[in-house]
């Protein structure tokens, strides 16, 4: 029955998050400075989520909810709109229709 969680994966797995949030934080601050326009912005937050599915594969549900909705935010706060989108955003709500 349950025992005691590998001590490697335990660590590895706080590698990969630490990495992760190493890479969200690097992307706020670099949207937040404004100095990019909408589709470099997204661009960026379409690097994070890859970067965010290589370390965690099946975590693109959780990119979603969690990490899209804060990168909009600072887009719509920091990054004038110049047309196109590169990175669709969609909200929960708007994937159950």
């Amino acid at each position: 029955m349950g025992g005691c969680p590998d001590p490697e994966a335990v660590a590895d797995e706080q590698r990969r998050a630490d990495r992760l949030r190493r890479t969200v934080d690097v992307t706020c601050v670099l949207l937040r400075q404004g100095r990019v326009g909408r589709a470099e912005g997204e661009a960026l937050v379409a690097f994070a989520r890859e970067q965010a599915l290589s370390l965690f594969p099946d975590g693109g549900d959780v990119f979603d909810l969690v990490l899209a909705p804060r990168f909009r935010r600072i887009l719509d706060e920091c990054c004038p709109r110049d047309g196109g989108r590169v990175l669709p955003f969609r909200s929960p709500i708007d994937s159950r229709r």
